[in-house]
């Protein structure tokens, strides 16, 4: 079982929907019974809340339901899951305070972006209009699609 944890700062936006996209990618590659995937936020300020209605809505609109209700990351995450993708910089330092020895563990979900290599961060798209979700949806399609690849290639040179 391959374990994905993906990170933003209030778990509404950005991770719940890499979430919920890597799932369909999953689903479409007849993997999900293969992987347990999650998100959270850094923060505690959403903390069982749905994603941000926005989020919701642009999902949707591209046939994917987002049920997951927000949480915080804990320090036992480190060890549970796999991958440990985080959105942006404040994401990775924050969790680089929880504990900075498993922080190593920390990859940048961006850098699996098959346009735009050279970025690192998934701008968070809260405080701008719905065309900054829709942006961001296409960036964390993208970024999920090749993160799949990715640990497929890695699996299968595992099993070589």
């Amino acid at each position: 079982m391959i374990k994905v944890l993906f990170v933003c700062l209030g778990n509404i936006c950005r991770s719940p929907l890499a979430e919920a996209l890597f799932l369909k990618h999953l689903e479409l590659n007849h993997l999900s019974s293969s992987f347990i995937v999650d998100s959270c936020g850094t923060a505690s300020y959403h903390i069982g809340e749905l994603a941000d209605a926005r989020t919701r809505k642009v999902a949707k609109e591209f046939g994917i339901e987002m049920p997951h209700r927000a949480r915080q990351f804990k320090e036992q995450d480190f060890d549970e899951f796999d991958y440990i993708l985080v959105m942006d910089e404040s994401n990775y330092e924050n969790l680089k305070k929880v504990n900075s020895v498993k922080a190593k563990k920390l990859i940048f979900l961006r850098s699996f972006d098959p346009n735009f290599k050279n970025l690192k961060e998934v701008p968070d798209p809260y405080y701008g209009d719905l065309k900054g979700f829709y942006e961001v949806h296409e960036i964390i399609k993208d970024c999920t699609h090749s993160l799949l690849d990715f640990i497929k290639n890695r699996k299968n040179e595992e099993s070589n």
